[in-house]
């Protein structure tokens, strides 16, 4: 590389056989994994965290200052976990005071366009597809597939394997590995083809289905039907995730269909 084309404050740790492409910026308090690629017009701010291995395309921008007008410059960070890949223009704020970091995990797919917000926490083996907007806080879970355009309110909680339509957009805390559209957002089935892709059984998915029914299709409120589920339903990893979301879940679960 032509470092006369890059800017590379001296203080940033570059690891080995990373490549960058000319007229990037990379700030102070930097770190970027080994066998990572930087492509050009790219811009590292200050606190990122960039694991091995990963693409960052032109024109995206890491650890960007947070759009909160409560932020006031305290030092925090962003995380991008091995083997991630940030397509073209991207732009991705770091922590506030809430979290301190915002991060995203390893094996990540972020498309085009996405905004991702301050002190967002994003799985591993997730996909974020083109211009896909995210608010402020969200957690999305390990598997999680965004489609194109979505935007996520702030504060949102994504279950893992989830599958979200594209050009939804989500006010409320979507459960594990559930399909989710229509608008307003609305449970429309398990995400079976997913889950069959990730080794899940067909007992496994057959009581996941069995669950979101009681949840979903039996007419009982969350706590009546959370407590016919664990009193059916045998003891599962599935099961104990599920029911410990909606448990949790500070903004509400979405709906289900003619609910």
């Amino acid at each position: 590389m032509d470092k006369s084309l890059n800017y590379i404050h001296p203080d940033a740790k570059i690891g080995k056989d990373v490549v960058i492409e000319p007229f990037t910026f990379i700030d102070k308090d930097v770190e970027i994994g080994e066998g990572t690629w930087i492509g050009p017009n790219v811009t590292i701010n200050s606190g990122a965290r960039i694991g091995k291995n990963c693409k960052i395309y032109s024109g995206a921008t890491i650890s960007a200052v947070p759009q909160d007008l409560k932020f006031s410059g305290e030092i925090t960070t962003t995380e991008i976990g091995d083997n991630s890949v940030i397509r073209e223009y991207v732009n991705i704020s770091r922590g506030t005071n809430d979290r301190k970091v915002t991060k995203i995990g390893a094996n990540t797919l972020i498309m085009a366009y996405v905004h991702i917000a301050h002190d967002c926490v994003i799985g591993d083996n997730c996909i974020l597809v083109n211009s896909v907007q995210v608010g402020g806080h969200v957690s999305i879970d390990d598997w999680a597939i965004i489609g194109g355009a979505t935007a996520i309110h702030q504060f949102v909680k994504i279950g893992s394997h989830v599958m979200i339509s594209g050009g939804s957009l989500v006010r409320k805390d979507v459960p594990p590995y559930v399909k989710a559209a229509r608008e307003p957002l609305t449970y429309c089935g398990i995400n079976s083809v997913g889950l069959r892709r990730r080794g899940f059984s067909n007992e496994r998915i057959n009581d996941i289905q069995e669950i979101y029914r009681s949840l979903y299709l039996s007419g009982k409120n969350n706590a009546e039907a959370l407590e016919n589920i664990e009193t059916l339903i045998r003891s599962s990893e599935e099961r104990d995730n599920i029911t410990a979301f909606v448990r949790k879940s500070e903004r509400g679960i979405m709906k289900g269909y003619g609910n």
